[in-house]
């Protein structure tokens, strides 16, 4: 059976610059992200979507 490597896709600079915009970085730094309600991590994921798409658009407005 092959292993499949758990990786993730944002960084760790990244989730915690997110974690401190959505003012949840201090539960975070205390009890880890497990402590983070569902909706916040939810929240967080938008976030990094938007700043993701927000960087093509300026990416191609270059071009």
């Amino acid at each position: 059976m092959a292993r499949r490597r758990n990786r993730g896709v944002m960084s760790e600079e990244l989730k915690y610059e997110l974690a401190k915009e959505l003012g949840v970085f201090d539960t975070v730094a205390r009890e880890g992200w497990g402590s983070v309600p569902s909706r916040d991590c939810g929240n967080l994921t938008k976030l990094a979507i938007e700043k993701a798409e927000q960087m093509m658009r300026d990416q191609n407005q270059g071009f």
